[in-house]
């Protein structure tokens, strides 16, 4: 799981997660968690699963638990966590019983994983925060990063809306923010401009854009596939 490094750079490391379910989906979200610092405890029925995480050492902590029981997820301190990704999503009665422990205890963030659209709106309905489908948001952005090459990072604020990190396209080489008039132009907007390290937030319209520099952009998935990139 990629995020925008703009965005990632802004966050508090003081955030606590736990992700239950270390399948493949799972145990990818708990390794790009922690490789950005986050204090992450990952959770399965499966011991073996248990077992590779923490041998792996992809994740903070690693605990064996049946997540449809709420005292035991209570007793591991997933209840306090600020977010909660229930990676199971082949199980669907486990998935659905899972997210709404969590829910009902109070977590204030739980995102769920769905295996179908049916799946999505059960679990929609019993409180789930966001619901991710990994197989077709992959599959969205291969076929994004074959046809914008230019498009660094994607952070889908919706369906129709998007946050992008982009190259600096060669057309914009030398030319300020006023001048290009991307809003107007395009109707975007650009929050921020950096080389990947560091950046401009809230750039002033007279900011110089150079070839080589990252874009920060937000707006339409519609108007973003307009840019010359």
């Amino acid at each position: 799981m990629k995020s925008l490094n703009f965005l990632t750079k802004s966050r508090g490391n003081n955030r606590q997660f736990a992700v239950i379910g270390l399948g493949r989906f799972g145990r990818a979200v708990c390794t790009s968690l922690h490789k950005m610092g986050y204090e992450v405890l990952g959770t399965d029925i499966d011991e073996k699963l248990v077992t590779q995480v923490l041998a792996q050492k992809v994740a903070s902590h690693a605990i064996q638990l049946d997540s449809t029981e709420p005292e035991s997820l209570k007793e591991a301190g997933i209840f306090e966590m600020d977010t909660v990704i229930v990676a199971i999503g082949n199980y669907l009665q486990e998935s659905i019983i899972t997210t709404l422990n969590v829910k009902e205890a109070g977590v204030e963030q739980v995102i769920a994983k769905a295996s179908s659209e049916i799946h999505g709106k059960v679990l929609r309905r019993v409180g789930a925060d966001r619901v991710v489908f990994p197989e077709h948001e992959a599959g969205c952005a291969l076929a994004s990063t074959l046809t914008q090459p230019g498009f660094l990072e994607r952070f889908e604020l919706d369906t129709e809306n998007s946050i992008v990190e982009i190259l600096v396209p060669e057309a914009f080489h030398g030319q300020t923010l006023s001048q290009l008039d991307l809003r107007k132009r395009f109707g975007l907007n650009v929050l921020a401009i950096g080389n990947g390290d560091k950046f401009i937030t809230n750039p002033s319209p007279g900011q110089v854009l150079k070839k080589g520099l990252i874009m920060v952009v937000i707006g339409s998935n519609k108007n973003l596939q307009r840019l010359p990139i």
